[in-house]
């Protein structure tokens, strides 16, 4: 059973050779002019196809062990629970958001 990436792929070569249109490899013995070119060919996509599949695979586990270890994804946060306090208190006071973030050591947007 061919995957949607590797079955659009078989679909459109199978299309360009309806209209008599071949795909030849400089570089590689395939030239899917002749049934073992197109099967080399499909085998290939499929090949390619599997590999894409395994390595989102493998990064999913990958992601999900480290949440088990309790680690997280993505950048550190820059504002700490005590600096939005801070800011939050700052900002009710009066004081300029450009002022507050430039004591705070963040910029006006991450603010």
């Amino acid at each position: 059973m061919l995957c949607c990436a590797a079955r659009a792929t078989t679909d459109l070569v199978g299309q360009l050779h309806q209209q008599g249109v071949h795909f030849k490899s400089l570089t590689d013995a395939i030239d899917t002019a002749t049934p073992s070119g197109r099967f080399f060919f499909h085998v290939m996509a499929s090949l390619a196809e599997m590999e894409r599949e395994l390595t989102g695979e493998r990064t999913r586990a990958g992601l999900e062990a480290a949440r088990q270890l309790g680690r997280k994804g993505g950048r550190k946060r820059k504002m700490t629970d005590s600096k939005i306090e801070s800011a939050r208190k700052l900002l009710a006071s009066g004081v300029p958001p450009r002022d507050v973030a430039k004591n705070l050591g963040v910029s006006v947007p991450t603010m």
